[in-house]
């Protein structure tokens, strides 16, 4: 069985606390910690070695996605703190503004492609030239984003079929025109299912879907997730 999970961004916006309380009560053992915002960098960190995580079998850490290059080694500083933990660092490419200090994340350096706002990132092509800057990174493939950018699902296939030995974790949400991440929809998981088969079962799944604000809940989007990622219903709708 796939091991899906939660962003606590998602879960309880700016409130890492509540949200793993909330996964723990419904047995989510795979999590992404959010520091989406810069503020919630240095609070989440620093609350690391107070954390009891020992109920989560996968843990990731999402990084800012939005700061100046002024911040970029603040931000890698306190990301070194994390990785000290063996904890992956999944990364938007648009907030690299220089190489080298990613590179010291190493393999838990998680390069994540990109919805249609940005520049880098969207393609299999840009994220080829990103692993040739990191040659240790894995990706994180956020199945949403590739939605958006190309609703056809080609690009998401050939990102798949070409970065298959890098796949170290998948993001999935419904993200709407606005770039926002909603709860997934049966379009959603129609498409999704289209590539699959393309995503080893073991590859842990974060869901991004805001539920924040009860726009859904977790057992319902852990199982829209879990069908959307089922290739024997795929191939039962006969697709194949």
């Amino acid at each position: 069985m796939r091991p899906i999970g939660f962003s606590t961004g998602a879960v309880a916006k700016g409130k890492f606390q509540d949200a793993l309380c909330r996964l723990r009560h419904h047995g989510v053992r795979v999590v992404e910690l959010s520091a989406l915002r810069l503020p919630e960098l240095a609070p989440l960190v620093e609350s690391l070695d107070q954390l009891d995580l020992s109920d989560f079998q996968f843990v990731s850490f999402h990084a800012p996605s939005r700061f100046l290059a002024a911040d970029e080694h603040f931000v890698v500083d306190l990301l070194l703190s994390v990785v000290d933990r063996r904890i992956p660092i999944v990364v938007h490419p648009d907030v690299i503004f220089t190489a080298e200090p990613w590179e010291q994340l190493g393999p838990l350096l998680f390069l994540e492609n990109m919805d249609k706002r940005k520049r880098v990132g969207r393609s299999a092509r840009d994220l080829r030239a990103l692993f040739e800057l990191f040659p240790r990174a894995q990706l994180c493939f956020d199945i949403g984003h590739a939605r958006q950018f190309d609703p056809t699902m080609a690009e998401a296939r050939m990102i798949l079929q070409t970065l298959h030995g890098r796949l170290a974790e998948v993001h999935i949400s419904e993200v709407n025109t606005s770039s926002r991440h909603d709860p997934l929809s049966a379009g959603s998981i129609s498409a999704f299912r289209s590539v699959a088969a393309l995503i080893p079962e073991h590859v842990p799944v974060i869901l991004e879907t805001l539920i924040d604000q009860g726009q859904s809940d977790i057992p319902t989007e852990i199982d829209r997730a879990r069908r959307s990622l089922d290739q024997a219903e795929y191939t039962a709708a006969g697709y194949f």
